[in-house]
């Protein structure tokens, strides 16, 4: 059981609410705010990268409260043992993993890629955003590309304004950006 008291729900409900209308949200991460949205809307998936001015090529990275939230954005049949075994001895934390994608992958997502960053989150908001719209969203840094990226409400109304819906909650204490390996090749993307 989820521990909710450090977490409005009013907040949660009007997150997914914007989620479920195809919006654009900010959202806690475990170091910064992200952006989000239901990853498979092209249309507020392209509104995230214009706000950014972020290149579709990039890719972006999914975050979930749960393994089932992701597979079907994955190509499990490359995922042998020890690879599954690596991925659930980090998670749910604060470890993202690049994937191979499966054909139905959209290239939204994934960019010039053929594997897709996830996460499974730990970190409260995520998690409770998640379970209640019932699968993975995106999570981008909410930041113009190139500069800093927001940690307060404050630092995210500046930058975007009425543009996107943000939850009003504290980003949790790490400082930097979660780490990303590359679950087959074990490589390291963003330390």
């Amino acid at each position: 059981m989820i521990d909710t008291n450090l977490i409005s729900i009013t907040e949660i409900n009007k997150i997914v609410i914007a989620l479920r209308n195809k919006k654009v949200i900010a959202y806690p991460t475990e170091s910064v705010f992200g952006l989000g949205c239901d990853p498979d809307y092209e249309i507020t998936v392209k509104k995230i990268l214009a706000l950014k001015n972020r290149s579709i090529e990039k890719g972006l990275i999914l975050v979930a409260s749960h393994y089932r939230q992701i597979k079907k954005y994955i190509d499990e049949t490359k995922i042998t043992t020890d690879i599954r075994k690596k991925l659930f001895s980090s998670w749910p934390g604060p470890i993202s993993w690049a994937l191979p994608v499966n054909s139905n992958t959209p290239r939204w997502l994934t960019g010039k890629y053929t594997k897709l960053v996830v996460r499974i989150s730990n970190f409260l908001p995520i998690k409770l955003i998640c379970q209640k719209f019932g699968k993975a969203i995106v999570s981008t840094s909410a930041n113009i590309s190139q500069q800093s990226p927001a940690r307060t409400v404050k630092e995210v109304y500046k930058l975007f304004g009425s543009r996107v819906v943000v939850m009003n909650n504290n980003v949790g204490k790490l400082l930097y950006p979660t780490k990303i390996y590359d679950a087959i090749n074990n490589t390291i993307i963003r330390d």
